[in-house]
């Protein structure tokens, strides 16, 4: 059974930076698309980034590029979520998912979901 965990949330300031995390247990990543989304409250669930773990290839959304970036840790078997310059618009739970598939950007395409982490930007 997969399971994911997410680690790493917090409260920063405006222009502050913060680093998630994304282990999984129960199975090795290897043609897995493991995409961070986020969901604020009242909003519908968003897709931020995700990475093709076999390619190293990334994919971001406009409002999270050249702000955040995802990588691979081979060996913990994790995914990380390098977040700079937070706005307060960033503010959200922030959720891992996976697919050993392709790449999409679509939530319900994803088969397995972490419990989520707080992200708070104070203005």
């Amino acid at each position: 059974q997969v399971q994911l965990v997410e680690s790493g949330g917090g409260l920063v300031q405006a222009g502050g930076s913060l680093r998630l995390s994304c282990a999984a247990s129960g199975r090795t990543f290897s043609s897995t698309a493991v995409g961070w989304f986020r969901q604020a409250p009242g909003k519908e669930r968003e897709f931020v980034a995700v990475i093709f773990w076999s390619g190293g290839n990334t994919y971001y959304a406009d409002s999270v590029k050249d702000r955040f970036t995802i990588s691979r840790d081979n060996a913990k078997n994790t995914v990380l979520l390098q977040m700079n310059s937070l706005k307060p618009e960033d503010t959200a739970v922030y959720y891992c998912a996976a697919r050993w598939s392709l790449v999409t950007m679509t939530p319900t395409a994803y088969d397995y979901w972490g419990q989520g982490t707080q992200v708070t930007v104070s203005s």
